[in-house]
C-alpha cells in the first residue's frame, strides 16, 4: 500500500475517467492499515493485490463518512 501524490492521483482519475475522488471506494481514517501509512482524509491509497489471475492495483480514498 502507498499514498499517492497529487500528480499520480490526478493521472489515475483521468486514466479511469473518474471525476472526483468521491467516486472511489472509501477507507476510514481509523483503519489500521491507513493509520500505519500515516494517511489522512482526502489521501488516495494504492493497494497492490495479487490473485490467481495476476497482479493488479486498487485505489481507495480516505474519507470520514
Amino acid at each position: 500500500m502507498e499514498i499517492l501524490g497529487e500528480t499520480e492521483k490526478n493521472r489515475i482519475l483521468q486514466k479511469y475517467g473518474i471525476e472526483s475522488t468521491n467516486q472511489l471506494p472509501k477507507l476510514r481514517p481509523g483503519d489500521a492499515a491507513v493509520a500505519a501509512l500515516g494517511a489522512k482524509a482526502g489521501d488516495v491509497i494504492k493497494i497492490h493485490r495479487e490473485d490467481k489471475t495476476g497482479k493488479y492495483a486498487a485505489y481507495k480514498v480516505v474519507k470520514e463518512k
